[in-house]
C-alpha cells in the first residue's frame, strides 16, 4: 500500500485579490478539485484579510466560524483534508499586508516561530501534516550565503520544527528559483546544518527545474529529507546572472525578465517542459517515499481545466507507476 497522498494547490484560483472571497468560490474550487481525484488541497499563510481567506485566522471564523467548521465544510465537498499550509515568514502577519520578518535576523526567530506554530496547529485540525516555508529571500538580496547565515538560518528551522513537531506537522523548506539557497552549494549546506529529524525539504519540481536543477536526480540523492513535494511543469531556466538580478522577484519572476517569459509554470500535463514527471515517479515509488504530493498549475488562465487535465494525468500516468512499484515491494515481502 503507498503511502503518497495527492492533493492539488488552490494558489490558481486566488489569482485576483477579490476574485475568491465568497464561501460559494471556496465550494466550487475544492469540488473541482475532489471530482479531479484529489483528497486534499494545499492552502497559502498570508495576511491579505478577506481577500485571502484561509490565510487569516479571522477570516477562517468569520466565513467557517473555526477550523472545525471549515473542515466540515471541506467534508461536504468531498477533501479529506488540507494537506499543508505554505508560509513566509516575510509576509506579514501584525500588520494586514506588512512586511514580515527576515529568517536572517537572529532576533526574528519567536515571532516566526509563533506565527508556524498557528498554521501547523492549524493544518493538524485540518487533517493535513507538513508547514511548507520559505527559509530566506532571494539571491539578489544576500549573494551566496556565509556560514555565518546558514548557521542562522538553521538555528532558527531547527527551532521551528522542533515547536510544529508538538502538533504532529512536519517542516519543509520550499527552495524557490531565485532562492538564495540556489548559490554557493546553499540547499546541501542548510539541510547539513539542520537536524533531519526536524528539518526536512519541499521538493518543487519547477522550481528546481527553472533553477537549473534536475529534480529526479535530486530527489534521488535527497530522498531522506524530502517531506513534502509539489508538481508542476517548466519551460524555461533562469541562471545565476538572471537570479542576481536586483528586484528578481518583480522583474524576472513577475514581469519575466529580459526575455519577457509570460508564465514561468504549467501543468505537469504540458508538453515541451523540462520535466520527466514518469521518472520522477519512478524515483517516488523506488524511495518509498510517504506523504503528500501536490499537484500545482499557478498562473493558470483556466484554474479549472488544469486540475482536471492533472487529474487526469495523476490518475492514469503517475498513480499507477508509484502505486505499482509499492505492490511489487509487498509482493516481494
Amino acid at each position: 500500500m503507498s503511502g503518497v497522498r495527492w492533493a492539488y494547490a488552490l494558489n490558481q484560483w486566488d489569482t485576483n485579490i477579490d476574485a475568491f472571497v465568497r464561501k460559494r468560490e471556496h465550494e466550487r474550487a475544492f469540488k473541482t478539485i475532489s471530482i479531479s481525484g484529489f483528497s486534499g488541497v494545499e492552502f497559502t499563510a498570508v495576511s491579505f484579510g478577506a481577500w485571502e481567506p484561509f490565510g487569516s485566522p479571522d477570516e477562517i471564523a468569520n466565513l467557517y466560524g473555526s477550523l472545525e467548521g471549515l473542515r466540515s465544510f471541506l467534508a461536504e465537498c468531498a477533501l479529506d483534508a488540507v494537506s499543508s499550509y505554505v508560509y513566509d515568514p516575510f509576509v506579514g502577519f501584525d500588520v494586514e499586508m506588512g512586511r514580515g520578518p527576515d529568517p536572517l535576523d537572529p532576533d526574528a526567530v519567536e515571532r516566526i516561530a509563533t506565527t508556524a506554530v498557528w498554521f501547523a496547529d492549524a493544518v493538524h485540525r485540518l487533517g493535513g501534516d507538513a508547514l511548507v516555508v520559505r527559509p530566506v529571500g532571494s539571491a539578489w538580496q544576500t549573494g551566496a550565503l556565509s556560514d555565518e547565515q546558514i548557521g542562522t538560518l538553521a538555528r532558527l528551522w531547527d527551532e521551528v520544527g522542533r515547536r510544529i513537531a508538538a502538533h504532529d506537522v512536519r517542516l519543509a523548506l520550499h527552495v524557490d528559483f531565485l532562492s538564495a539557497l540556489r548559490l554557493a552549494d546553499g540547499i546541501d549546506r542548510l539541510l547539513g546544518a539542520t537536524d533531519p529529524a526536524l528539518v526536512g525539504l519541499a521538493l518543487d519540481t519547477a522550481e528546481f527545474a527553472v533553477a537549473g536543477i534536475d529534480p529526479v536526480a535530486f530527489f534521488r540523492s535527497h530522498a531522506d529529507r524530502v517531506r513534502h513535494i509539489q508538481l508542476k511543469n517548466a519551460r524555461h531556466v533562469v541562471d545565476e546572472a538572471e537570479a542576481l538580478t536586483p528586484h528578481a522577484e518583480q522583474f524576472v519572476r513577475t514581469e519575466g525578465g529580459a526575455r519577457r517569459i509570460e508564465r514561468w509554470f504549467f501543468e505537469p500535463t504540458d508538453e515541451g517542459g523540462l520535466i520527466d514527471f514518469e521518472a520522477f515517479a519512478q524515483a517516488v515509488a523506488d524511495a518509498d517515499y510517504a506523504g503528500w504530493i501536490v499537484v500545482e498549475s499557478d498562473q493558470s488562465p483556466h484554474p479549472a481545466e488544469s486540475a482536471m487535465v492533472s487529474g487526469w494525468y495523476v490518475q492514469k500516468v503517475l498513480r499507477p507507476i508509484v502505486e505499482g512499484s509499492a505492490r511489487l515491494v509487498e509482493e516481494k515481502k
